[in-house]
């Protein structure tokens, strides 16, 4: 099959990536020549979908699929307007992600389906947290503890739609979802780690979760495909508080970072189900190889001759292209900017084992050989600096002595 993704950044390494290992010839458009997912394509066109209409439509030539990676409204409609003239499928669903794209709708669905979720503004106490309504994942959030800090944010930024809700420490999860024609399939759970500025810096698949939190996060991501009628992907994210999996958002688009994380783990292909859904109309159900499932850690790291970050996700939006390797320092594999020679430059790390015991072991040995054939003195993995305040982080990391 033959599939066109239409933005190189995040998502579309996530797409990229992913419709490779489905064995699809793989065309990328985006308008940077230095897009990420361009060096995971087998064929990339840089242009602007929006001032390049009739050569993205002769591009699209034998194209069996569309996939949107990308959130510009513009662009949407774009790719809407192509895919009905040239008839070519458009995974996307335009209903649900314009309620999943706005945080204030998404919560007052929350609330009328009585799905958990933190305690709104003034109903609750300090600290709360501070999201821009219309911007995707962690972008904008910040953590504010006095009514001070509120007022101020909030004169500084009255332009801009924000949610203000109860902050809740705890670890946080995320479950995707495809629907398509009434039918629903969730996928596997995966915990989410954050950096300083509570951007997701790894991935732990399968998530640690009993047997009961599991049903119950299985149940509401059904729900709530269902009130939205999906005929597409979303993902899930909660945080688990006080023994409760309470809903912090969702996202009808095609997510990055977890999908990966769950296909090393379970062999399930997201993008396989969602693409062959779109081109059957139904929901596809393919015959799956039985395999044991893995432990994985899937992280981001960026790498200076000063130190090794884990950081968040968004140290890969200033890389260039992309290209996956095998065995780098002993990976399973990473997806990296790197090349000899180059001072500074970032790589996603996939680490497997048959437990996270040996999964983490793995990862460090592997940290190691990196800080070694570098020179570099200093590896760093910080969280959010509320959690640190409460003694915050992974008690098995060995490097959390080195941090703190």
């Amino acid at each position: 099959m033959r599939v066109a993704i239409i933005g190189g950044r995040l998502q579309g390494v996530e797409a990229a990536y992913l419709a490779q290992k489905a064995g699809w010839e793989v065309i990328l458009f985006d308008r940077r020549q230095q897009a990420q997912a361009s060096g995971l394509a087998d064929r990339f066109y840089c242009m602007d979908v929006l001032a390049c209409r009739d050569e993205v439509i002769a591009g699209l030539k034998g194209v069996d699929l569309i996939i949107p990676a990308i959130e510009d409204d513009g662009v949407l409609q774009a790719l809407k307007s192509i895919a009905n003239l040239t008839g070519i499928p458009l995974a996307f669903d335009f209903s649900a992600y314009s309620v999943s794209s706005s945080k204030l709708i998404s919560n007052q669905l929350f609330s009328r389906l009585g799905v958990p979720r933190p305690q709104p503004w003034p109903q609750c106490q300090f600290p709360v947290c501070l999201k821009p309504s219309g911007r995707s994942g962690s972008e904008g959030v910040q953590i504010l503890y006095t009514q001070e800090e509120l007022a101020g944010k909030r004169t500084r930024n009255a332009d801009e739609d924000w949610v203000i809700e109860e902050y809740l420490p705890g670890p946080s999860y995320s479950l995707e979802v495809i629907g398509f024609a009434g039918k629903y399939q969730v996928f596997q759970v995966t915990e989410l780690e954050m950096d300083r500025v509570h951007d997701c810096k790894r991935v732990l698949a399968p998530g640690e979760l009993n047997a009961k939190l599991l049903a119950e996060f299985a149940a509401v991501a059904v729900k709530l495909a269902g009130a939205l009628s999906l005929n597409g992907i979303m993902d899930v994210e909660t945080i688990l508080h006080n023994r409760t999996l309470k809903v912090l958002e969702i996202d009808a688009r095609l997510p990055s970072q977890t999908p990966t994380a769950v296909y090393h783990s379970s062999g399930i292909n997201m993008v396989e189900w969602l693409g062959y859904s779109f081109l059957q109309k139904n929901l596809h159900v393919p015959i799956q190889k039985q395999q044991a499932e893995k432990c994985v850690i899937y992280e981001h790291c960026r790498v200076t001759p000063q130190q090794i970050e884990i950081a968040g996700e968004h140290i890969l939006s200033e890389a260039g292209p992309l290209q996956l390797r095998a065995g780098f320092f002993g990976a399973d594999e990473v997806l990296t900017d790197y090349v000899p020679g180059k001072r500074e430059w970032v790589v996603t790390l996939i680490v497997k084992g048959v437990s996270f015991e040996e999964a983490w072991d793995r990862r460090d040995a592997i940290l190691r050989r990196m800080q070694r054939a570098f020179n570099i003195p200093e590896i760093s993995d910080l969280c959010p600096e509320n959690e640190l305040s409460q003694g915050g982080g992974r008690k098995h990391d060995p490097f959390m002595r080195e941090r703190y």
